[in-house]
């Protein structure tokens, strides 16, 4: 994400320009003998107007020879202020700005896309728009971007609660845009031992997520994300406090039987537990596991040695 202040660099593909005025025909009043090129209405102590090196009274004028001005579509007349720009022509009171309407007839001017805009208007049209209130972003406005789409600072608001995000921190999710508090709430996870929202470093296990911080030894407070633990009754020990505290004894070498490493298959029966290692015959020390055994006083006999008792 982007926060800057916009700064507009235009490029202008178009010219700027001033407006000029007529400089094809003139005005007076008819001192000599002369009629009218068209109606040939008489022509002397009247106004006429003399253009293509004819003389034509002021009606013929307007009708035969003037310009039509590209605003009102009426002519131009004799007497009317005239501004032309590339073949084109206006009344000066109708050479205005195509957004603001201030009249151009005295200020330079942009053309682009066939309209006539004056400077603060073209830089308003060539600004980058909002996308929350879609009005223009020009310079000096602070606004935030992301992923090519621009915000007023203001109008970056969270889909959920509509407080301004503006610079601060926020989770996508499609079109939509949540500030932390209503993400959490929303969609984030919630830990299993302390119900609070798991925003990173969670760790699930059975399905069930967990805070990395809460995942710890019943017994010690050990966290246990990333180390071998056992699970009792839904209670959950690091292998030390498992071997000193929980794990039953085996009956034959009197340690913990963890089911970790060496000896991680456990032989029980009638209430006493072994290694499989330590599983053997009293007589003559023969491994009994997953073979046929007697339990004789408390021991442990392979059927031969048992025979012998």
């Amino acid at each position: 994400i982007t926060f800057y202040v916009a700064s507009l660099a235009l490029e202008l593909i178009w010219m700027l320009s001033s407006p000029t005025g007529p400089s094809s025909y003139k005005v007076g009043t008819m001192a000599e003998k002369f009629d009218c090129h068209y109606c040939r209405d008489n022509l002397q102590g009247k106004k006429y107007v003399q253009k293509d090196g004819h003389h034509c009274c002021l009606k013929c004028f307007d009708k035969f020879c003037a310009n039509t001005c590209v605003e009102c579509r009426k002519p131009i007349g004799a007497d009317s202020k005239e501004v032309h720009y590339k073949n084109r022509y206006w009344h000066d009171t109708c050479f205005r700005c195509a957004k603001c309407l201030r009249s151009l007839a005295n200020e330079t001017f942009v053309a682009k896309d066939n309209k006539i805009l004056c400077n603060k208007c073209t830089t308003r049209e060539d600004s980058p728009k909002c996308k929350g209130c879609f009005k223009p972003i020009v310079a000096g406005d602070q606004n935030v971007e992301y992923k090519g789409t621009v915000w007023h600072k203001d109008c970056f608001t969270c889909s959920n609660c509509k407080q301004v995000i503006g610079t601060g921190s926020f989770f996508p999710k499609g079109e939509d845009f949540y500030c932390v508090t209503c993400h959490e709430a929303k969609f984030a996870k919630h830990c299993v031992k302390c119900n609070k929202a798991i925003t990173s470093g969670g760790i699930t296990y059975q399905d069930q997520p967990w805070h990395a911080e809460c995942f710890v030894c019943v017994t010690c407070s050990k966290k246990l994300a990333g180390q071998r633990f056992t699970a009792v009754e839904d209670q959950y020990y690091c292998v030390d406090c498992y071997k000193n505290f929980v794990a039953k004894k085996c009956a034959g070498c009197k340690n913990p039987i963890t089911g970790f490493g060496k000896g991680s298959s456990v032989v029980a029966y009638e209430g006493q537990s072994w290694h499989d290692y330590c599983f053997h015959c009293k007589k003559c020390s023969m491994n009994l596991a997953n073979k046929r055994f007697v339990f004789h006083q408390e021991q442990v006999y392979c059927p031969d040695c048992a025979k012998k008792l």
